[in-house]
């Protein structure tokens, strides 16, 4: 009898996952992980799975830095953790794994983006008046074409 092959798992797994059938997905994510160990992808959508699925935040946390851990310079593992914090109501940790994210990674295009999505934003130019003062709102504007002009966003 054939034994299961990972990447075929992995891949039904996340087709119910991205569809928003989590509990479908768990049992193919659990046998890739079962068959492959060492594959920080895997563990990583395990850790999202059980919390989309069984609201398991403790254990999708573990599995999910475990995850991180093993491959530092992966956005997507940022990510599956920063939503597993999400789904949790943990906005601030979110936040902070994007961030952590950011800086290991390079700058990823797909962590910035999330992070735009929380609604961060950079300091108001002008720190002793408030963000909507005429000057910080002009000064913003204008700082952020210059960023993105130089490519350095956010």
């Amino acid at each position: 009898m054939n034994e299961p092959d990972p990447v075929e798992e992995f891949k039904q797994g996340l087709k119910f996952l991205r569809n928003n059938y989590a509990k479908k997905a768990l049992p193919h994510i659990s046998k890739a992980v079962e068959l492959d160990k060492a594959n920080p992808f895997y563990l990583s959508y395990l850790g999202l799975t059980l919390a989309a699925a069984e609201r398991n935040w403790d254990e999708a946390e573990d599995i999910c830095h475990r995850a991180v851990k093993m491959k530092r310079s992966q956005a997507e593992l940022y990510l599956n953790l920063a939503e597993v914090y999400r789904l949790a109501g943990r906005k601030d940790e979110a936040v902070e794994t994007l961030t952590l994210g950011r800086q290991m990674t390079k700058k990823d295009p797909r962590i910035l983006a999330a992070l735009r999505q929380y609604g961060i934003r950079r300091p108001p130019v002008l720190p002793f008046l408030d963000r909507q003062n005429f000057l910080n709102e002009k000064l913003g504007k204008a700082r952020c074409r210059i960023l993105k002009y130089m490519g350095k966003e956010l």
